[in-house]
């Protein structure tokens, strides 16, 4: 039987669907605009350290 994913989105996420979503029960994240897409599987610890450094910041 396969889990099902449960995908939460940042609170921080503006009208625009521009964002990306976490899953909660895998280390995966996927772009909001495209829930049908690809995934990128993720350290979720090291992908959120990354982001409060700014390292994805443009």
């Amino acid at each position: 039987m396969e889990k099902e994913i449960h995908w939460i989105k940042s609170s921080y996420s503006g009208p625009n669907g521009d964002c990306v979503e976490l899953a909660t029960t895998l280390d995966a994240i996927r772009d909001s605009k495209d829930p049908n897409g690809p995934t990128l599987t993720v350290d979720v610890g090291t992908f959120v350290c990354a982001v409060q450094q700014g390292r994805f910041d443009r």
